[in-house]
């Protein structure tokens, strides 16, 4: 039997890939909807300000972050301890019901922000388990000479889907309430199918170990490589300042003026830039300087926000949600092949876990800060001096952390550094 030479040849790794795509289409879709519904019942139905409906946005990534933080750490261990395909199906599973009782809640009329905070938190804690399983499962059902290509694809599966699927739940939104949570059931329900379908099954390498002392090896292995710290908390302060997305249903509603249909393709915008570089990335995927393009696409990443934060043009701020989604593709592709290629199979549930938790805490945290910031200064400035605020921890990465300026390819740094030597 001849050895692969595309990561689509490998049966497991397509169900991996449909996977991701049916997830994420269903999810995006879902939480595009949850954050416009917490928006307008802010508005309509409890009578606040814009300010203070920014700032109920900026909450509601913190509802989804809590859970997110207290059980990355059983995350990681249930991801290197238990069959990585029935973790990321449980995850899957736990989406589908959040979205069914969303369908029912808002079909029913008895939809309140309660209970949207309380499913976004369930959310929340539903991904923390998703994102380890399937990170480190991919490495197990490729080649390892297949795997940045791997990644790249799987970028693609995400990313295009994360185009469609807030599109798709802002049209859906205004025909229906309820009809974007009843696609998004079904698309997971599918998910749960195609993988609980792979049939590679991952020893548990590290099984034998107490949980407590392997949550406690997996923080010390990030602490201590010096080089995995520096990639997994450059995206962390980066996107925790420079986090636009949070603030999009107050530039749809109050400061583009687009509505329902218009937020969706807000949304989706990013993610469609993030595809086509993706695409393109799939067949021909970076191999030198990484280090550098990394730190110049996170550096653009914040250029495209501040100008989107003062853009009062709408194809313009759609323009610069494609190129920071562009810019982040790149850094995420990089970033990603990094982290698994410098990571023991035996560890990889882990890091993955601690990098989730870092990109987990950029997104919601940044949503929260975006909020308390806009209630400050409003969604404008908030947005505007995030972006200036992720130009600002670039440099000081690129300056802090070198080992990232001089990574040259994806080979194992320690190769690296004895070749230098």
């Amino acid at each position: 039997m001849t050895a692969p030479t595309h990561p689509l040849q490998v049966r497991d790794y397509r169900l991996i890939w449909l996977a991701r795509f049916i997830n994420t289409l269903g999810t995006t879709a879902m939480v595009v909807v949850i954050g416009a519904q917490t928006y307008q019942l802010s508005r309509i139905q409890y009578g606040m300000n814009e300010a203070q409906a920014s700032f109920m946005l900026g909450l509601l990534g913190l509802a989804q972050f809590v859970p997110f933080l207290l059980l990355t750490p059983v995350a990681g261990v249930l991801a290197d301890r238990m069959d990585r395909r029935f973790v990321a199906a449980g995850s899957c599973l736990v989406d589908l019901l959040i979205a069914a009782s969303l369908a029912f809640a808002n079909a029913t009329g008895i939809l309140t922000l309660p209970i949207l905070f309380t499913l976004a938190a369930a959310y929340g804690a539903a991904r923390v388990f998703m994102g380890p399983a399937m990170s480190a499962i991919t490495p197990n059902v490729v080649p390892a000479d297949l795997l940045p290509k791997a990644i790249a694809i799987s970028s693609v599966a995400w990313q295009s889907a994360a185009v469609l699927g807030p599109a798709l739940g802002g049209l859906l939104l205004a025909s229906s309430d309820a009809l974007p949570y009843m696609f998004s059931a079904s698309m997971l329900a599918f998910g749960v199918i195609a993988l609980l379908a792979i049939r590679h099954r991952a020893p548990p390498a590290a099984a034998k170990e107490p949980p407590l002392k392997l949550m406690a090896d997996g923080a010390k292995f990030v602490w201590h490589e010096r080089f995995l710290l520096g990639c997994v908390s450059l995206d962390l302060f980066a996107v925790l300042l420079g986090g636009a997305t949070a603030m999009l249903p107050a530039f749809a509603y109050d400061v583009l003026h687009v509505g329902d249909f218009g937020l969706g393709v807000m949304r989706a915008a990013p993610a469609l830039g993030a595809v086509l570089v993706a695409t393109w990335l799939g067949f021909r995927p970076i191999t030198r300087e990484v280090g550098a393009k990394m730190l110049w696409a996170v550096a653009a990443y914040g250029l495209a926000t501040l100008i989107f934060g003062l853009s009062t043009n709408y194809l313009l701020s759609l323009a610069m949600l494609a190129v920071l989604g562009a810019a982040d593709s790149i850094s995420v592709f990089i970033r990603n092949t990094l982290v698994q290629i410098n990571t023991p199979d035996d560890k990889r549930g882990r890091v993955s876990s601690i990098s989730g938790l870092a990109i987990s805490a950029s997104n919601e945290l940044g949503e929260m800060q975006s909020g308390l910031a806009a209630a400050l200064l409003g969604p404008v400035a908030a947005v505007a001096l995030g972006g200036v605020g992720a130009i600002v921890v670039t440099a000081l990465w690129a300056w802090r952390f070198p080992e990232l300026r001089r990574a040259k390819t994806f080979a194992p740094q320690y190769r690296q550094k004895e070749d230098v030597s």
